[in-house]
């Protein structure tokens, strides 16, 4: 079977509207013929380049097959982040504004990383990559590495104790899980100034 052909084949298995990485094509030939057969892809529509190395299967709109979408920005972002191994998770006021410590939202999709500065833009979706030190990417998956980013970006006079209360309540934590995420914060030295209020709220839980 030719190359050509392996790769056609390889992209009619991938899922629609999930973006992917040329990168994993290159094991099914030569690196000229990987991009000349995804070129033509492209041009045929069968795939879409949404990104430097990064193509997409358009998917219809359930309600108007006729009107085909691609990916998001945010989701061209994060399958870079996974190819390159990056941490990836949403800025300190975007998080803020979720747990309720902030009530203005940010204005643009702003997402911090290990990885470079760098932005991803697809039509008129538009997301900035900014390279952030580690130690506000710790606890990228879990509940209270959401709390830190929120907490770094509000001043605590600003917050009630009962508004950090309802901020850990949002999180759906329970009162040991409660009291676990408050001795991780405080235990980091950036946290200071929040551990009065932080120990309040691990009291009543």
């Amino acid at each position: 079977m030719s190359a050509s052909k392996k790769i056609s084949n390889r992209v009619n298995r991938m899922q629609r509207g999930i973006p992917f990485s040329i990168t994993g094509f290159y094991s099914l030939g030569s690196r000229a013929s990987v991009q000349k057969s995804l070129s033509r892809l492209a041009q045929e529509g069968v795939v879409e380049r949404v990104s430097k190395g990064f193509y997409v299967r358009p998917k219809p709109l359930p309600s108007m097959p006729s009107i085909k979408t691609t990916a998001s920005a945010e989701q061209v972002a994060r399958a870079w982040a996974k190819e390159n191994g990056y941490k990836l998770v949403i800025q300190g006021q975007e998080s803020a504004y979720r747990l309720g410590l902030q009530t203005q939202a940010p204005m643009k999709t702003i997402l911090w990383s290990n990885g470079p500065s760098r932005q991803f833009k697809v039509g008129n979706d538009v997301v900035e990559i900014r390279h952030i030190t580690k130690q506000k990417l710790r606890w990228e998956k879990s509940p209270e590495g959401e709390l830190l980013r929120g907490l770094l970006v509000t001043p605590p006079e600003s917050v009630e104790v009962s508004g950090l209360r309802k901020a850990f309540q949002r999180l759906s934590l329970s009162p040991p899980e409660t009291k676990e995420a408050v001795r991780k914060l405080c235990a980091l030295p950036q946290m200071s100034a929040w551990q009065n209020k932080l120990h309040q709220v691990e009291q009543v839980a």
